[in-house]
């Protein structure tokens, strides 16, 4: 019998057990980051429970009530502003989507005259910041005469999220198998067809990813809003909320009700993003 034949196969090492010191400090630092990520929206509930000066005196525990809340749905326009947002959110979210997903659709699957500069343009408008933006949109809107107006707020902040979806959705489309394209051709279906009824379903991660930063873009977003909405009939939220700061005054407690409400949209847009981003995930893995 050869050497070669008599040498056994080596056993796999166990894998080695973590200390107790070592799980209770991964543990203890686990428990000290939530803390410090939690604390934050805790404080925020609290003061918002604690009445109109409730937040001066914030070590003491007693006097919580619902006033804060109540004012605002029921003594300001703070429905009137929540409705302005939900309108321009979701219309900066599906247009946004719509014109991401075809332009990254295009430059992934299609080779046209400037395709290439075409992407680099993106790039490079991301590299402005937003306040260099606001003179030259606010003259374009102007002379568009889509100055406070839903339509000229929508187009402003798909602007600013196309680019960045374009991309994302771009390098999404390229991992899709362009034999899918093919077999839709085959069958008879436009380039339309098979960017609608084959493409889109298998990118549904990246379609959920995308509607969830546009929405997130126009929900939260304050230097356009405040600048091209000049009715309040026409505020958005972040512009709303300025009402409560005065020259002399800050509203603190009614300010911190109104972030708290604003917060239960956008988190529940988040929790419906991630489940069909998961659903997404699960299903392309499991077709063949």
């Amino acid at each position: 019998m050869s050497a070669a034949q008599n040498v056994r196969p080596r056993k796999p090492r166990p894998r080695e057990q973590r200390s107790r010191t070592a799980s209770a400090a991964l543990h203890t630092a686990l428990v000290a980051a939530s803390v410090v990520a939690v604390f934050p929206v805790l404080f925020i509930v609290y003061v918002s429970l604690r009445g109109r000066d409730g937040w001066q005196e914030p070590t003491r525990w007693t006097g919580l009530d619902l006033s804060n809340y109540t004012h605002i749905l029921g003594e300001t326009k703070f429905l009137t502003w929540f409705g302005n947002s939900v309108v321009v959110a979701l219309g900066t979210t599906v247009l946004g989507v719509l014109i991401s997903a075809t332009a990254g659709y295009a430059v992934s699957r299609m080779r046209f005259p400037g395709h290439r500069p075409l992407m680099w343009t993106f790039l490079v408008v991301q590299m402005f910041p937003m306040a260099v933006l606001i003179v030259p949109l606010y003259n374009i809107l102007g002379e568009l005469e889509l100055l406070d107006s839903y339509a000229g707020l929508i187009v402003t902040y798909c602007s600013v999220s196309v680019p960045f979806c374009a991309w994302m959705l771009k390098g999404y489309f390229d991992t899709i198998p362009a034999e899918i394209d093919e077999a839709g051709r085959v069958d008879g279906l436009s380039p339309f067809g098979t960017f609608w009824r084959l493409v889109v379903p298998l990118a549904r991660p990246g379609l959920a990813v995308t509607g969830f930063y546009s929405f997130i873009t126009a929900w939260g977003e304050v230097a356009f809003a405040s600048q091209f909405m000049s009715s309040e009939e026409h505020y958005t939220l972040a512009v709303g909320l300025q009402t409560f700061v005065g020259q002399q005054k800050a509203e603190w407690g009614l300010m911190t009700a109104a972030a708290v409400l604003i917060t239960v949209p956008a988190a529940v847009v988040f929790f419906v993003a991630q489940r069909h981003l998961v659903a997404g995930l699960t299903a392309g893995g499991t077709k063949g």
